[in-house]
């Protein structure tokens, strides 16, 4: 059984953050959120790591990733631009950003040679996030022909940010553990000591228990997952193609492949807290929580020169 790989998307622009988010530094010796996940997915076991960026960013991206990361671990680089389309589809004029998550792991299945874990570049998941995820990787496999799929289940509670609304999918989650769907809440917040979210840019909320189980964005797939994209997205494209703003997400996807019973998708449970850079005000919080992480001896003050 070959080892996982990791495909990062590192490709968003980051436009509630104001800049480019993916390297900016958090940790004591110059470190970026990648450079921990990274770290943590080498000491579970992947063993290579496929960057999803766009070209306007590759200079930058690559030389900061290419003075530690690309020393420890096979990499590559995979570019999600606007214009990377099937056959016979053009993009809108007005359209300004690419396509969404499904869209970008398809743009990586070049890249991708084994079962992989698919993760944000701006969320710090933890490593016990990584190992449970590894775990489940290394031994997955389709049969009968179902998929044999997993996403690592954070607590809403655990993710939430002290400045702003974030966009989680609120997962519904089966007595035996399994997926059933994901359901994606674009504007959630804390609510004092509990949460709510809107679906109408802050006019009416509901209240959500924060214990609710979501998705980061982490998910283990094997290879099938390429090939189900690439039969969907031109599907996607004949509904949304003028929709400047409609977007081929990954959990879509899954929902659909789950609905058609088509896949079985495995909900491992993490107690670790997000840490992410949503917003410049979280940058602070983050570096904190990194600096005690190192403290307790999570991580080593310098995270490469081991």
């Amino acid at each position: 059984m070959a080892n996982p790989q990791l495909v990062v998307m590192a490709a968003g622009i980051g436009s509630r953050y104001g800049g480019l988010k993916q390297i900016d530094p958090v940790g004591p010796g110059g470190e970026i959120i990648i450079d921990y996940s990274i770290y943590d997915a080498l000491r579970a076991g992947f063993d290579k790591a496929i960057f999803i960026i766009r070209k306007d960013i590759e200079e930058v991206f690559r030389e900061k990733v290419g003075r530690t990361i690309e020393k420890h671990i096979d990499t590559a680089y995979v570019f999600q631009e606007l214009t990377k389309l099937p056959g016979g589809f053009v993009p809108p004029a007005e359209r300004k950003k690419p396509w969404g998550t499904g869209h970008a792991l398809l743009c990586a299945a070049e890249a991708v040679s084994a079962p992989c874990a698919v993760i944000n570049a701006d969320d710090f998941y933890g490593a016990r996030s990584f190992r449970s995820l590894a775990n489940h990787l290394q031994s997955a496999g389709d049969a009968g022909g179902v998929y044999d799929y997993s996403m690592v289940g954070f607590v809403l509670g655990n993710t939430l940010t002290d400045h702003g609304h974030v966009a989680r999918g609120v997962c519904n989650v089966s007595p035996k553990g399994t997926l059933m769907n994901v359901v994606e809440r674009t504007r959630i917040e804390r609510d004092g000591r509990g949460a709510r979210f809107s679906e109408d840019d802050g006019t009416t909320w509901t209240a959500i228990d924060p214990a609710s189980v979501v998705s980061m964005n982490m998910w283990g797939f094997t290879p099938s997952i390429l090939s189900e994209l690439k039969n969907r997205f031109p599907k996607f494209l004949q509904a949304n193609l003028e929709k400047p703003k409609a977007e081929f997400f990954i959990p879509t996807v899954v929902n659909e492949l789950l609905a058609e019973t088509k896949a079985v998708v495995k909900v491992l449970p993490t107690d670790e807290k997000w840490l992410g850079v949503t917003y410049q005000e979280d940058r602070p919080a983050v570096q904190d929580a990194i600096r005690q992480k190192v403290r307790d001896g999570v991580y080593p003050e310098k995270l490469w020169n081991k």
